[in-house]
């Protein structure tokens, strides 16, 4: 059983999704804004996250959480293109869900992101790319030596792309292997995560040695 916390201010809302999520099989703790959210985070696996919420609103509640560790975030969003969506993805959130929200669609996205959190450990040693170390084995990457600390998603985006460097893959394939989704999924998820695993691995992530941009086709795993 997995324990899902949910932050939306719309009780109604809040009511119908903490039920549906309930019968699923889930344990669910749910709040009506941004600082309950914030101080009952303790224990829970995945949080879902109404971006417009009073006082501390959706946005700042995902950096906060981002900043403090890697809890895996679905926000929920009133239009799929609001630049609402862009603003989440990279304040931090690892997935998304248009409102009104279809509980069988929610209930999937955080299952696959919790798959991301729980990705097996895979077969071989830690691989050297330069000064950055990739432990498929141990699931840790460390770059000089020190570990970095990435969420669920974004170790398991650099997982798919250094499993084959100079290999371009697009942002649909990568749709399909990391996020899970299918046919036609929305390229954003892709571009936001990358814009964070670059400010974490690359000393310079506006000339990136790494995660490299192919454009026109998608992105590949460097130095070549």
């Amino acid at each position: 059983m997995s324990r899902v916390l949910l932050i939306e201010d719309d009780q109604a809302v809040r009511d119908g999704l903490r039920l549906a999520l309930t019968r699923q099989g889930h344990e669910v703790r749910a709040v009506g804004s941004g600082e309950d959210g914030l101080a009952g985070l303790a224990g829970v696996d995945v949080v879902v996250l109404d971006l417009m919420l009073p006082g501390v609103d959706g946005f700042e509640v995902c950096r906060r959480i981002r900043a403090g560790g890697t809890l895996p975030i679905i926000m929920l969003t009133a239009r799929s293109d609001d630049m609402d969506v862009v603003a989440g993805l990279e304040a931090g959130a690892d997935d998304y869900v248009v409102k009104p929200v279809q509980p069988r669609v929610l209930e999937a996205r955080i299952r696959a992101v919790l798959r991301r959190g729980g990705e097996p450990a895979r077969p071989g040693g830690a691989e050297r790319h330069g000064e950055l170390t990739v432990d498929r084995a141990g699931l840790v990457v460390s770059k000089g030596g020190v570990p970095v600390g990435l969420a669920p998603t974004e170790l398991r985006l650099l997982l798919e792309l250094s499993r084959a460097p100079g290999r371009v893959f697009s942002r649909q394939q990568l749709l399909e292997s990391v996020w899970e989704h299918g046919y036609l999924g929305d390229s954003r998820l892709v571009d936001a995560c990358v814009q964070r695993l670059r400010a974490k691995v690359e000393d310079d992530p506006a000339a990136p040695r790494f995660v490299q941009t192919v454009r026109g086709f998608g992105y590949r795993f460097g130095p070549l």
